[in-house]
């Protein structure tokens, strides 16, 4: 489908002889994904859609007590630290952005009284600014306003690298100016044709500046704020004990008329995927659990139970391994891993090569995922057009063998491989649950059988997933040779996804480890690539772009993707959620009820 089709079909949409979702049928068969498809109508002025969940009651409340279970539970509540995805579904209930994305792909207004478009004035013409108009009569849980100061002051909180959020990507290099006290203009230094990500879904919640006001920069972490939030969220904060459990309730002045449903939220942390499922699914103890990481014939059976079913939303997630190419067994200045080291076995491309093709990951899809996941070699796999059909994936012992004997890594007595001294032995770390246990222990195998000694390493997911720059064992100190995680595609297109690939991400000690670049594996291709493509208005360039830095990356065999992820939760049969694969599970947590 070339340009001039696309834009004649964008005219019937306007006059109305085409409807939205006709239109975005017809462009999928061309290989244009939902959410892109959303984002053309909308920069040819045509209006978002509204959400996608009809709400059916009639008024706010009555609903008595929703209970959820996260199994790695929340540590903190502030949204801009919220490193770990536990922390952002917490974050939610409380703090809003002025959008978020729907599972369509859709924009949809929260705190903004509309979507930006070109006929509403909202999008500049030349890409280099948007104007958001925000919401009158919008109140903080304690009563105060909620006015375009409060945007301004989330910009420059969240921008500060003294602040050390994980959301300073999103911030530090764009300009945000009041115009009224419900207006904001956000003014970019080039062309930039994927706007909506300030102040958008997980990354752009709004902080209110009376009360962060004194805590920016080297102080953000002693504000009480943190921990006992105060947004504009539905549901108004009560009781947070890290860890385990969360109490809210309504929030009688909610800005959307007669929601939430539900009177009181209480949060459930800890455990373990399996039992959370089963206190949905078989005993009905829940009314909802968060990432059934469980085995695809463990569902089925609790399936079978009757009180609840699984909600399977299609997204961008991916599971995958990084390969340390920094030295995690050594310290300089305070930390390990630094990118002043280099790993002694790591750093040589062939046992990277090797690796990645001792991951059996059609049977890790099969026999462990099933509908959950599918398998793949790319680290972006949606929305379709930015998926790269070059990175093809591989199983051969035998090829890896072959490898690893051409690159003179000899098999010592005990049949592990060495050379000059160096043994190749790692520590293989992730967060504990069944399925990547034994996705771990696949690969163990199979490395052994190339001369490849596998330590395995679990750690408690909400200390692995943890903030916390005291602790040795999160995913984002990454002190082990070899981790593996679900990282999550935040919004419809890949550019945030992308900066885990990028240099000025790298997580450190001078940023508290929230950079999101985990690897510490920087190349200057990439680097420029990702520059490129934040300011290429061409779509067809401009993922192109972004396909080179997956590429960069998977082809170092430094990201070694294993399976594109669903979303899977489970709900009560009675429950009506509204879950997007393009945004934080709670961003819709307001028109839940029951039925």
């Amino acid at each position: 489908m070339n340009e001039n089709e696309i834009r004649g079909l964008v005219g019937q949409v306007k006059q109305g002889t085409l409807s939205r979702r006709s239109f975005i049928r017809k462009v999928a068969a061309a290989g244009i994904a939902a959410p892109i498809a959303s984002q053309i109508l909308v920069w040819n002025g045509v209006a978002m859609a509204d959400a996608t969940l009809p709400y059916k009651p009639t008024k706010a409340g009555g609903g008595g007590t929703l209970k959820m279970l996260l199994w790695q539970a929340p540590t903190l509540l502030n949204p801009h630290f919220a490193l770990g995805t536990k922390d952002q579904i917490a974050s939610r209930v409380f703090f809003e952005p002025l959008a978020g994305w729907d599972k369509d792909g859709n924009l949809i207004p929260c705190l903004a009284a509309e979507a930006p478009t070109k006929a509403n004035g909202g999008l500049a013409a030349d890409g280099l600014s948007v104007t958001w108009k925000l919401k009158q009569g919008v109140k903080w849980h304690d009563g105060k306003p909620f006015t375009a100061d409060d945007v301004v002051f989330t910009w420059q909180y969240a921008a500060d690298l003294a602040t050390a959020a994980y959301t300073t990507g999103s911030y530090k290099d764009i300009k945000v100016e009041k115009i009224d006290d419900y207006a904001v203009k956000v003014i970019f230094k080039a062309p930039t044709p994927f706007w909506a990500d300030p102040f958008v879904g997980s990354v752009g919640m709004i902080l209110p500046k009376h009360l962060f006001g004194d805590y920016v920069g080297a102080k953000s972490r002693e504000a009480p704020g943190n921990l006992k939030p105060v947004g504009t969220g539905p549901y108004k904060f009560v009781e947070f004990k890290p860890g385990d459990m969360i109490r809210a309730e309504r929030n009688p002045d909610y800005h959307i008329k007669n929601q939430p449903h539900f009177d009181t939220l209480e949060i459930k942390g800890g455990g373990d995927a399996v039992s959370a499922a089963r206190a949905v699914l078989q005993t009905g103890e829940y009314d909802f659990a968060w990432n059934m990481q469980v085995e695809e014939e463990v569902l089925k059976r609790m399936e079978a139970g009757g009180k609840g079913k699984l909600d399977i939303t299609p997204s961008g997630n991916v599971e995958f391994i990084i390969l340390n190419t920094t030295d995690p067994w050594t310290e300089v200045d305070g930390e390990r891993s630094s990118v002043k080291t280099k790993h002694p076995t790591l750093s040589d491309p062939a046992v990277r090569r090797a690796i990645n093709l001792l991951i059996d990951r059609d049977s890790i899809q099969k026999f462990i995922y099933g509908r959950g996941a599918i398998a793949t070699a790319s680290f972006v796999n949606a929305p379709k057009q930015f998926k790269s059909p070059k990175l093809k994936y591989e199983f051969s012992i035998d090829k890896a063998n072959k490898i690893l004997d051409e690159a003179g890594w000899k098999k010592g007595a005990d049949g592990i491989r060495e050379k000059d001294g160096k043994r190749l032995k790692y520590v293989f770390q992730t967060s504990t649950n069944a399925p990547r246990q034994k996705t771990q222990a696949i690969i163990k195998q199979a490395c052994e059988k190339a001369g490849i000694d596998i330590e395995i390493k679990a750690v408690t997911a909400s200390v692995f997933f943890s903030s916390d720059v005291g602790n040795p064992d999160t995913y984002s100190k990454f002190y082990a040779d070899m981790e593996m995680y679900n990282t999550t595609q935040p919004q419809p297109d890949p550019e945030r996804l992308l900066n885990q690939c990028v240099s000025w991400e790298i997580a450190t000690k001078d940023n508290k480890w929230l950079g999101r670049n985990n690897s510490r594996y920087s190349d200057p291709e990439a680097d420029k690539a990702y520059k490129a493509a934040q300011n290429e208005l061409d779509p067809a360039k401009r993922a192109a772009l972004l396909m080179k830095v997956d590429e960069l990356f998977c082809g170092a065999n430094v990201f070694l993707p294993l399976l594109s992820r669903h979303i899977v939760n489970a709900g009560a049969n009675n429950l009506m959620i509204d879950i997007s694969g393009w945004d934080t599970i709670t961003w819709n947590v307001a028109a839940w009820y029951r039925a």
